[in-house]
């Protein structure tokens, strides 16, 4: 009799304490994928050192990524250490090294959303934060709302113990020469639309013509909970406080267990109009789509329709993933227990 209830009080005390419900990691599909940009990215004026110095930064995001999900770490760790990478690089245009606004600002957004709780939280309009995908995540984990902008979610980061820098830390010489260029043409620019190509002796390294610099990360962990995380300095000489389609949720970012997890890379107009995120897991819901086909379906077909140009990166509970884009190249990759890529070209 003793011994009986010794046993049920042991299973009890297992149960308040968790430790009998305990989830179980499957580390078989855990999956990383990342994106850089889209554009006209193309392999005829692309130099060795340019293709070399996107190549390793984007290998070092995925490997800073996924050695996250190797050790157990979640989804939103995972794109949130991956998306800090390509925000310290000056090759994209996100954290150091985003484009200019008409002021001669740079001002970020950011997002992140977790798939387990689809929990979201952006910032947009920023000038002082370093990695406002870290705050973006503050937002979504320390205070009840979505979205804060301007000065005051950068009262929130400084509160939240943010890294907050000089609005000159965000300075390239390259960016702020294409925003002269692009005032003298008087019209905003997706990232850059010219043909200049620099080195600035490996301050910045640009393809030729028009590419969408937003970053993303998208994760499966070994719980089986998805996340995704976007990043982006918006559109070169860009007025009156316009925000693209990153820090959107459903727009440019989305998230849910149910379906798949989405980053997007574009002309953000054009991806905020489409619902472009929450579209590719509304046909994996409602049409039972797989992840390739229902992003391929708003990217080629539904996006093209309306005029907009870029890419996304979607990823489901299984590990599948799709890369899928309408111009000429984006920069995207992806790491698994089977096999890394990095791929930038459309063939």
């Amino acid at each position: 009799m003793k011994k009986q209830l010794l046993l049920t009080w042991f299973c009890c005390f297992l149960a308040l304490t968790g430790w009998a419900q305990a989830p179980k990691q499957d580390f078989s599909k855990i999956t990383l994928v990342i994106h850089g940009g889209a554009g006209t990215i193309t392999r005829k004026n692309m130099t060795p050192e340019r293709e070399k110095a996107y190549q390793e930064v984007l290998n070092q995001a995925l490997q800073t990524g996924f050695a996250v999900l190797k050790k157990g770490g979640s989804s939103l760790d995972a794109v949130e250490a991956t998306v800090r990478v390509m925000e310290d690089s000056p090759l994209f245009n996100a954290g150091k090294g985003a484009v200019f606004t008409n002021e001669g600002r740079n001002e970020l957004d950011a997002a992140i959303m977790d798939g387990k709780t689809r929990k979201a939280g952006a910032i947009a309009s920023v000038t002082t934060i370093r990695n406002p995908i870290s705050t973006a995540r503050a937002v979504m984990e320390k205070s009840e709302h979505v979205m804060m902008i301007g000065s005051g979610a950068e009262k929130f980061a400084k509160e939240q113990g943010q890294t907050l820098v000089d609005p000159g830390y965000f300075r390239t010489e390259t960016r702020f020469q294409q925003l002269q260029r692009a005032k003298d043409k008087e019209k905003p620019t997706l990232d850059h639309s010219d043909t200049t190509s620099s080195l600035n002796n490996g301050e910045n390294i640009f393809t030729e013509g028009k590419k969408f610099g937003t970053v993303g990360a998208v994760a499966l962990d070994a719980y089986g909970n998805l996340a995704a995380a976007t990043s982006t300095g918006g559109m070169t000489n860009k007025r009156y406080g316009r925000v693209g389609d990153a820090p959107i949720i459903g727009a440019g970012t989305y998230a849910d267990n149910g379906t798949c997890a989405v980053s997007a890379t574009g002309h953000g107009e054009f991806f905020i109009r489409s619902v472009v995120a929450y579209d590719i897991a509304a046909i994996m819901k409602y049409k039972n789509a797989s992840v390739k086909k229902a992003a391929e379906e708003v990217v080629n077909d539904k996006l093209v329709t309306f005029g907009g140009e870029g890419g996304v990166i979607a990823l489901d509970r299984n590990g599948n993933f799709a890369m899928p884009f309408n111009s000429e190249g984006m920069y995207r990759g992806y790491i698994n227990q089977k096999k890394s890529e990095v791929l930038i070209y459309k063939n």
